[in-house]
């Protein structure tokens, strides 16, 4: 199984996307590739903050894909205490005010081993609300603290359906933790989503945000 391993990953793409056509011209036997497969996951954009207020995507979320992935890595504040959060639009990014209904689940374990917890945060969800949609707890500003994980927003571009999202993020807490978190919801408008907007809910950020499509 190693050989097959080495073999399999000497055929992946210089972009990092793992497809079927790497296997299929990887003369390895005994894998079974799913349908579709090769569509694979595909490299859109990215930006990086330094310092920054904010971060918007107003292109590439369109009909060419059904699924997008947003990645965050090292997401920094400078701000301590302060939380990392998004919201949608539905006019190329002149207003995010898109109508959120989502849940947000934690998982905790301190440093010193003598706290845990796993629990529905009832005050970080929303309820119809345009509010920003919270993607953690506050995070601290210390030179070693940040944030990473990922979001998935699901056909955007659809005209008929509510647009779901799924996000997972983990990040070293203020207070010296490891939290793992939970989000789900949908943005509750039949509208196409077209810009997506990241921002602390006080003060600046660093850090650099992915942008995937997937068919």
């Amino acid at each position: 199984m190693g050989a097959i391993a080495r073999n399999i990953a000497n055929k992946i793409t210089t972009s990092g996307v793992f497809t079927s056509s790497a296997i299929a011209n990887s003369s390895v036997t005994g894998i079974t590739v799913l349908p579709n497969a090769s569509d694979g996951i595909t490299f859109i954009s990215s930006q990086t903050a330094s310092n920054s207020a904010s971060i918007s995507f107003t292109s590439g979320l369109d009909s060419t894909y059904k699924a997008y992935k947003f990645v965050f890595s090292s997401i920094h504040p400078r701000t301590n205490n302060s939380i990392f959060q998004f919201q949608l639009s539905t006019n190329g990014g002149t207003t995010y005010a898109t109508t959120i209904t989502s849940t947000f689940f934690e998982a905790t374990h301190d440093e010193a081993d003598t706290y845990t917890g796993l629990y529905y945060d009832t005050t970080k969800d929303l309820a119809q609300s345009t509010s920003y949609q919270y993607l953690a707890s506050p995070v601290g500003n210390g030179a070693n603290k940040s944030l990473s994980g990922t979001l998935q927003l699901f056909n955007p571009s659809s005209t008929t359906y509510v647009k779901h999202f799924i996000g997972n993020i983990n990040m070293y807490h203020a207070s010296n933790y490891s939290s793992n978190f939970g989000i789900a919801g949908y943005g509750n408008t039949t509208s196409a989503i077209n810009a997506i907007q990241f921002k602390m809910a006080s003060g600046n950020f660093d850090g650099t945000i992915y942008l995937y499509g997937i068919k």
